[in-house]
């Protein structure tokens, strides 16, 4: 009996030894998995850092983040978490504003990734991976082809029916004026009150410092701005400030 019993110990020792090599550090399936996933984890943490703005100032997406970064901003998760931005401005705007119907009610978009899409673009260069090409990009602006985004689409025909005026402040050139009007107006954008674009005196600002010279020139006319909308930090922060902002999800590329 006692043999009986110290065989099966032996045998039981054996297969939890066996079982155990199966999640041993130096095991190279075990080993690739982990790499595989704190890989996944690096990456989904730099661009939830870049959403926090605790990551700024970047050039470019990690090279071994590239991939991750494309994954997310072409998935239906990517489209769920700007939905649910938008979500959260038509909540703000069941309950928030008291429209004074004298015209001065005010709401601000940007424009490239929060009314139109440069994924098409990006696509093609590396997805955040390279450095950003102004000649390159603004060539392909000049073509008009940049899709909407339905999120976004709705919400501002949705703030333009409420009787509120709609200033889209976009950190392109002047010079881009003609071909960003022709891009908004064929997938489908119209009634908005002003574009404002970079002049050649506010190109060398940065983009911060640009859009919070345009809001104080509203605020200065008597607007009242109830909200922004935008994909840039750089697009919400500063003096004087909205009631309101509401971003949407872009970690491809940073402007400061």
């Amino acid at each position: 009996m006692a043999r009986k019993i110290v065989l099966i110990l032996a045998l039981t020792c054996l297969c939890i030894g066996l079982a155990a090599a199966d999640w041993n550090i130096l095991n190279p399936i075990w080993n690739i998995n982990a790499r595989q996933d704190s890989l996944k984890n690096y990456c989904e943490s730099w661009r939830i850092n870049v959403e926090l703005n605790n990551i700024r100032e970047f050039d470019v997406v990690p090279q071994e983040c590239v991939a991750h970064i494309k994954k997310y901003m072409t998935s239906s998760q990517y489209d769920a978490d700007c939905q649910r931005a938008i979500e959260e401005v038509t909540l703000y705007l069941s309950r928030c504003c008291s429209l004074k119907g004298d015209g001065k009610d005010a709401w601000i978009f940007d424009v490239d990734d929060t009314l139109i899409s440069t994924i098409p673009y990006f696509k093609k260069h590396g997805f955040g991976g390279e450095k950003v090409n102004s000649s390159s990009l603004e060539a392909w602006m000049e073509e008009s082809k940049a899709p909407a985004l339905d999120h976004t689409f709705k919400l501002f025909h949705d703030i333009k029916d409420r009787g509120m005026k709609i200033f889209l402040v976009s950190s392109r050139k002047e010079t881009l004026r003609s071909p960003t009007v022709d891009n908004l107006i064929n997938v489908g954008y119209h009634g908005w009150s002003r574009l404002f674009l970079r002049g050649f005196e506010d190109e060398y600002m940065h983009v911060e410092q640009y859009k919070s010279q345009v809001r104080k020139t509203l605020m200065d006319q008597g607007y009242r701005i109830w909200g922004i909308v935008g994909d840039q930090w750089s697009s919400l922060k500063g003096l004087p400030e909205a009631k309101r902002t509401f971003k949407l999800p872009n970690s491809i590329y940073y402007m400061s």
